[in-house]
């Protein structure tokens, strides 16, 4: 392993990292509604839910999930299931009680959405595959692998707790949260339709 690859490592997990979709709704969701706190807790378990897939490329599990087209809808399904009811819980957000995560499991419901939101999601495994097997080769030493698994996972929780860090900012926080509701109704739409295309392209493939 050298500087030139590991820097390269660096910059394509960044640009996926940053790339918007539901695990950014999701955070920005939970951030919106618990605080700092909430929004953290789903940035970091977002964060393992990618060392996870990371370690499981390095593994070779990722291979036998790829190898297993049923494996692979099953989860993809399931994904899309999880956006679906994220998103219709964004919908029937109250404007009464505009949002009670503390009622309903707190942080400890902020970490399982940003862990879900990844573990459903098999072409996180695509991608590693595709990322690793252009910097692994069998003859990688198992701390490079291991390297490349944490770099992928650190960077992810930075780039997640930097957006939980900033929109819970108290500047702007309460002018956010007084409009949390369309907020909510807002996200949930998003997650709905990303759930609707992920159908979409299951069924047509």
């Amino acid at each position: 392993m050298n500087l030139t690859t590991w820097l390269a490592v660096v910059s394509i997990c960044a640009l996926g990292a940053m790339s918007p979709g539901p695990s950014l709704a999701v955070v920005l969701r939970h951030t919106l509604a618990g605080g700092r706190r909430h929004g953290l807790a789903a940035a970091l378990a977002h964060a393992l839910g990618i060392g996870f897939y990371a370690l499981a490329c390095i593994s070779g599990l990722a291979y036998l999930i790829i190898a297993s087209p049923s494996l692979f809808q099953w989860l993809q399904w399931g994904g899309a299931a999880y956006l679906l009811w994220l998103g219709w819980k964004g919908l029937r957000a109250s404007a009464v009680k505009p949002l009670a995560l503390d009622e309903d499991g707190g942080s400890g419901n902020a970490a399982r959405d940003g862990f879900l939101v990844v573990f459903l999601n098999p072409k996180i495994a695509v991608f590693f595959i595709a990322l690793f097997s252009q910097v692994i080769s069998p003859d990688s030493s198992l701390p490079a692998r291991l390297l490349y698994a944490t770099t992928a996972m650190v960077i992810d929780a930075a780039w997640y707790g930097i957006v939980a860090w900033g929109f819970s900012n108290p500047r702007w926080l309460p002018w956010l949260q007084a409009r949390s509701v369309w907020l909510e109704r807002l996200f949930g739409l998003v997650l709905i339709a990303l759930a609707l295309r992920l159908l979409w392209q299951t069924l047509t493939l």
